[in-house]
């Protein structure tokens, strides 16, 4: 590294800041830039973590110290050249007491420095694109010193807000609005929530980001040397989401000998955020981990059209959608499965606090009564008294012996600011 190449890299990558003034303000709470805490803001690649960062940027009195480590020019950059760095910043706009970093796992024992600049009373932004760095990184040098944000591809109302803005301040009880609304769902419903994706609709775009995903930050970063296991994997998992699997299964069909592999594929793929699971409820932790479980992935629009023979169950589907937006809440999300299954309870402190079914449509009374029944079966082992039905368009209530179900269309869920 030397101080000219970094004053060039600094000026070129004021592109970011000036490309952001214009994009969709994305959800954040303000408490994030108040604290003095490192704030660590992590998702999938290409979720919109260094727009937000820039977003940040725009509305801090000290904005300068910004810069992106992903860039070619940047590889060699090691540990003991943050502090030729901060020179460089010092030289460029004088003494500032915030700084932005994007992706800086890419250099190893980034955690120090970072550490150095909060013990002496510095206020720190950073992204990354893989989880583990929250539990590897930060947990031994930075605990109690952070806050980290996880940060999802569009939600609804960023989609909308991208689209039509003018409908969030709208009565959607109006025929005219309802429809535009709907129409937009189904959009969404199709299209996921990636930024780039959703505003140039190109094709090999995403196939590229996935291709990113998975070599780069699933491969290369783990050293996995066994290219035709993990696609296979992924594959498999991208056309059966949303349905119950185990470890062994999922050996069996990729061929290979020890489950443990797959379960160490899996944790790579949940580190990245484009694969999640969940487990069946349990009182007992052991059981919970023993049991099958639902795999979902981070976004629609990219498990449709990455190339898999996937299933176009609209169900399954919905369901990855309602599922995303419940990790987007930041809620505890297991599966239930006792007498009947239900999709989803939500878990506080040790505690269902609710219950969540999800049917794209009711085509037949005996497909309604499964998902009521399923979703009573979860009322009645943890003793709740109101539920949740998300449908593609249903809207109406349900009494069962003084308890209220609810059936509310996705879009309208979607819009809400808790789960109900």
């Amino acid at each position: 590294m030397n101080k000219d190449l970094l004053k060039t890299v600094i000026a070129d990558q004021e592109y970011y800041f000036e490309q952001a003034k214009n994009s969709v303000k994305r959800e954040f709470s303000n408490h994030f830039c108040i604290s003095p805490e490192i704030v660590i803001i992590t998702g999938i690649r290409r979720c919109g973590k260094s727009t937000l960062l820039q977003q940040i940027r725009t509305i801090q009195s000290e904005k300068d110290y910004y810069i992106n480590f992903d860039d070619e020019r940047l590889v060699s950059f090691k540990v003991e050249d943050f502090q030729m760095l901060l020179e460089v910043f010092y030289e460029l706009f004088g003494e500032q007491k915030s700084f932005y970093f994007d992706e800086i796992q890419n250099v190893e024992q980034w955690e120090r420095f970072v550490r150095r600049l909060h013990d002496t009373g510095n206020k720190v932004y950073i992204t990354g694109s893989n989880a583990k760095m929250l539990s590897r990184e930060l947990g031994t040098h930075l605990t109690g010193r952070y806050l980290s944000v996880e940060l999802y591809p569009f939600s609804f109302n960023e989609f909308i807000t991208l689209k039509n803005p003018e409908l969030l301040v709208k009565n959607f009880y109006k025929t005219s609005v309802k429809a535009e609304i709907l129409s937009l769902f189904h959009d969404y419903f199709n299209t996921g929530g990636f930024p780039s994706f959703v505003i140039t609709k190109d094709e090999l775009a995403l196939k590229t980001l996935f291709e990113n995903i998975l070599y780069r930050d699933i491969m290369v970063k783990n050293n996995i040397t066994n290219e035709k296991e993990i696609k296979e994997l992924v594959s498999y998992l991208a056309g059966n989401y949303a349905r119950l699997s185990t470890n062994s299964e999922l050996a069996e069909i990729i061929g290979v000998k020890n489950a443990s592999t797959v379960k160490k594929y899996i944790g790579f793929l949940a580190d990245s955020y484009l694969v999640f699971q969940t487990s069946k409820y349990d009182y007992s932790v052991s059981k919970q981990i023993l049991n099958p479980k639902k795999s979902y992935f981070i976004d629609n629009g990219l498990v449709k059209r990455v190339g898999f023979s996937f299933s176009s169950n609209l169900g399954h589907l919905l369901e990855n959608l309602v599922f995303i937006e419940l990790l987007r809440r930041g809620e505890k999300t297991f599966y239930h499965n006792k007498n009947q299954e239900c999709d989803f309870v939500l878990v506080e402190d040790k505690t269902v606090t609710s219950a969540i079914q999800v049917c794209y449509a009711f085509s037949s009374e005996k497909t309604r009564k499964r998902e009521i029944d399923g979703l009573i079966d979860a009322m009645n082992a943890y003793n709740l008294q109101s539920g949740l039905i998300i449908t593609s368009e249903t809207e109406e209530e349900v009494f069962d012996n003084n308890r209220k179900i609810t059936i509310i269309p996705a879009w309208k869920w979607l819009l809400e600011t808790t789960n109900g």
